[in-house]
């Protein structure tokens, strides 16, 4: 006979449909099985049209307290597991990816109020981070290092242990996989803390996709909930690492409380990106990478550009085609209708947005395009704006251009690097020269020549500098340093003679 406790647990099942939204409703996903949440529901919303899609568990430190002591137990089991092994298991979650990947698109478009066509890219990148970091566990151990006399010397990479992923709501299967599955490959055990808004994509999913590949319970677990759960997880003495993506703010402050407690921490926060036009840029494919990296996902991304620096010889022009592309743009539902853009996340960042341009308007900035929303449907917007300006100065994170003219190269190098973010830039220009040239004098940790910032690939090391981060964290060159430590070992036949 079952327990009162036992009834309260779901199993996961490998169904037609990963989610079955019924079945675990209310439930949080520790030690490999889905359990009543004692704290509550999360209402989880189609952006488009406020319908409830799902309610989520909502958890509390007392479940942060049993998924770190579950997973680590399972992760000391997980580290001996052979490293093909464990990559298998990577390959078949790429596989199961592209399997339920209709399923998958559509939970991005109507949770995130992302278009189908980044809910494509979700899919298609989380399987391609899978099947790269499936290369991290058969990769060397360690290395044997110069001898010293008769002492052997070498070093081994060891995991880290058990680490806590704090994933934000703009591309929450990405941001999450690019940290989740690498950690998985080098031996860790995960926590996932998904933004209440979005813990389908953001952690849900995920766990039904581990589950189906085969993973052994207690090395991932899926607790949404609010600031008290993040800072739970922040302070756990189980929990020895902390990745993090979303707001500079927030990321200071994990920064802070983690290297109190002597933890490794991962941040990739905000940026305010220049995106450079000099006066010899093709200006049609210029206007078009400006379009794409200012509107796609409402602006929503860190990447997002922030201000566009152009020559002013070919400032009118530049803008003339932007507004163009801007005005062709059309808003709306994106899971029902053919839409470039779909609402924003929330009414709190679409007020945000609307107020930035008012008080950019106040101080002289002129609306050339847009500039309107209705509810959480924000027009593609361009406004001509100066330094001082809260359009020039903040972090936008909605679908406004912020256009400026530019002297020359002295002056956009300049302007770009007037702020304390430090993330990406992006330049048009002819001479590859004259772009390199500029690149090197940028205070960003990534710089992208004759193309738009809005890049996330698997192969190149992703961070920011400054405000935007502590360095390149993710990614296929950073995975192997971030996710495990060297261990030092020596070792001699006999043990050597020493004066006293």
């Amino acid at each position: 006979m079952l327990t009162s406790q036992e009834k309260d647990i779901v199993r996961p099942q490998i169904p037609a449909n990963l989610i079955d939204t019924q079945a675990i409703a209310g439930r949080v996903y520790v030690t490999g099985r889905y359990r009543q949440a004692i704290a509550g529901q999360l209402d989880v919303l189609e952006k488009a049209t406020g319908t409830r899609l799902f309610a989520a568990g909502q958890a509390t430190a007392a479940d942060v307290d049993d998924a770190a002591s579950s997973a680590k137990i399972a992760q000391l089991k997980w580290a001996a597991t052979p490293g093909p092994e464990r990559g298998d298991i990577l390959r078949r979650f790429a596989s199961l990816c592209q399997q339920h990947a209709e399923e998958i698109i559509e939970w991005v478009v109507r949770e995130t109020g992302a278009i189908r066509g980044k809910g494509v890219f979700e899919v298609e990148l989380s399987a391609r981070e899978a099947l790269e970091a499936v290369t991290l566990a058969t990769k060397p151990l360690g290395e044997l290092l110069s001898r010293n006399g008769a002492r052997e010397s070498r070093f081994e990479r060891v995991p880290v242990g058990t680490v806590g992923v704090i994933t934000p709501w703009n591309s929450p299967m990405i941001l999450a996989v690019r940290s989740v599955l690498p950690a998985l490959a080098l031996g860790n055990a995960v926590i996932v803390k998904p933004d209440p808004q979005t813990p389908v994509t953001g952690g849900f999913m995920l766990a039904q996709l581990l589950h189906e590949a085969g993973l052994p319970d207690g090395l991932f677990h899926v607790l949404p909930g609010a600031a008290d759960v993040g800072e739970a997880l922040v302070r756990h003495p189980g929990v020895p690492m902390i990745c993090f993506t979303g707001s500079t703010q927030v990321g200071r402050h994990i920064g802070a409380v983690a290297g109190g407690l002597l933890k490794r921490v991962s941040l990739e926060l905000g940026g305010k990106n220049a995106f450079i036009v000099c006066d010899d840029a093709d200006l049609n494919r210029a206007a078009m990478a400006g379009a794409f990296g200012n509107f796609f996902h409402q602006g929503q991304i860190c990447f997002t550009i922030g201000r566009h620096l152009i020559g002013e010889t070919v400032y009118a022009g530049y803008v003339d085609r932007l507004v163009e592309r801007a005005g062709r743009l059309k808003v709306g539902d994106p899971f029902r209708d053919a839409v470039q853009l779909g609402p924003m996340i929330n009414e709190k960042q679409a007020a945000r947005a609307q107020d930035l341009v008012e008080r950019s308007v106040a101080m002289g900035a002129r609306v050339l395009t847009g500039g309107r929303r209705c509810g959480l449907f924000f027009e593609p917007t361009v406004v001509e704006v100066q330094p001082g300006m809260p359009l020039f100065d903040e972090e936008i994170f909605a679908p406004i251009a912020a256009v400026m003219p530019v002297r020359d190269d002295e002056q956009a190098i300049a302007l770009a690097n007037a702020t304390e973010y430090g993330l990406v830039a992006a330049i048009q220009s002819s001479s590859q020269q004259r772009a390199e040239a500029i690149s090197s004098k940028l205070a960003t940790g990534i710089v992208h020549i004759n193309d738009q910032p809005v890049v996330h690939e698997v192969y190149g090391p992703i961070g920011g500098i400054g405000a935007s981060g502590n360095g390149a964290r993710t990614g296929l060159p950073a995975w192997e340093h971030e996710f495990t430590h060297m261990k030092w070992i020596t070792r001699h036949s006999v043990s050597p003679n020493y004066p006293f």
